[in-house]
């Protein structure tokens, strides 16, 4: 055998028992253990549904076959669950988040509240991307966004927070199209807005598409013609809602300086977060890596999908790996575009 075939041959048996054993420990340190999973939304919503859909099956890919077991802590759109993965979880591999897709954007501007660094974060993966798109109340005088702008009263719009999803696309259409929205903050989660919308306090809500058409009470809204969805967030039209026109199309018709659109895609790319798992800076890579490939198995698993297919949850996975990448671009603007940003959050 010659020396090099040597050499690499004595690498690859060190690097399968190095593999081995940390396998073997790992299953030592979860065995007996409990994962917990914290939501930064209240139940009901696509954040919870999915890491309980999550917590089910991860666990079958971890060794040891730990119990995992979703908690929320809801509050300021995402925030608090944010700070509390930075800044107070152990880094031990026992607890992750699912976090708002939108918290990179206070980070960005700088508010105080923030006490993270999403770079910082171990990305684990998210289960799906999430455009966004403004639902109105059918029986308010709100038929377009030509008619936000033309309207001496705006429409109020329920919101969670300052990274939820919400208030970052109203201001989005405040500062690119010149629209004033009344945004009401301080719903605890997404399943509260829409009981305010139902009964009359707000009259319309900025969310993901994937809630709206996947869940109660969209599906029986959409049947009776309750609301009407005056704009999308994507690239293309959705296909479910084809005389909904895309924000882009928008620009194109009224001429958006290329400043502004620039800005709405680093906010509306964002989305591509989807509903991400993190665990907190700090963890050791060899726990990171575990989780990161059995939430991947967990992912493909026939079960799993067939769930997510009966609950009307689109699946188009993001690895830890790409959320981590996205997460260090999104914070790398040009200060001009940061400088946008800051004054369309009101930063």
């Amino acid at each position: 055998m010659k020396p090099t075939s040597t050499v690499l041959l004595l690498c690859f048996l060190l690097m399968l028992g190095y593999s081995r054993q940390v396998a073997a420990q790992d299953e030592q340190f979860y065995n007996g253990k409990t994962i917990r999973v914290v939501v930064g939304f209240t139940s009901g919503g696509f954040y919870d549904r999915w890491s309980r859909l999550l917590v089910r099956h991860v666990p079958r890919y971890l060794p040891g076959n730990p119990e995992m077991i979703a908690q929320n802590m809801p509050g300021a759109g995402g925030l608090i669950a944010a700070n509390h993965m930075y800044s107070v979880a152990k880094p031990d591999g026992l607890t992750l988040g699912m976090l708002s897709y939108g918290m990179y954007l206070d980070q960005l501007v700088g508010r105080k509240e923030v006490q993270y660094d999403v770079r910082k974060f171990n990305w684990i993966g998210s289960p799906e991307k999430s455009d966004v798109l403004l639902y109105m109340r059918s029986d308010a005088p709100y038929k377009s966004l030509e008619d936000i702008r033309n309207a001496s009263t705006p429409p109020k719009c329920g919101s969670t927070g300052t990274a939820g999803t919400d208030y970052i696309l109203a201001r989005l259409l405040e500062d690119t199209l010149k629209l004033k929205i009344d945004t009401v903050l301080g719903y605890p989660g997404g399943s509260e807005i829409d009981l305010a919308v139902e009964k009359g306090e707000v009259q319309c809500r900025g969310l993901t598409a994937a809630p709206f058409f996947g869940r109660e009470p969209f599906i029986s809204w959409r049947k009776r013609n309750f609301v009407n969805v005056l704009v999308y967030g994507g690239q293309r039209r959705d296909p479910r809602i084809p005389d909904t026109p895309t924000i882009y199309e928008i620009f194109d018709q009224e001429k958006t300086p290329e400043e502004s659109r620039r800005v709405a895609d680093v906010i509306l790319r964002g989305g591509d977060f989807g509903r991400p798992w993190v665990m907190p800076p700090g963890t050791p890579k060899e726990r990171v890596k575990t989780l990161r490939d059995a939430y991947a198995k967990a992912m493909a698993d026939t079960t799993l999908l067939d769930e997510a297919k009966k609950g009307k949850m689109e699946v188009e996975p993001v690895s830890g790996e790409e959320l981590q990448k996205l997460a260090e671009t999104m914070i790398d603007q040009p200060p001009g575009v940061v400088a946008r940003v800051k004054k369309l959050l009101g930063k």
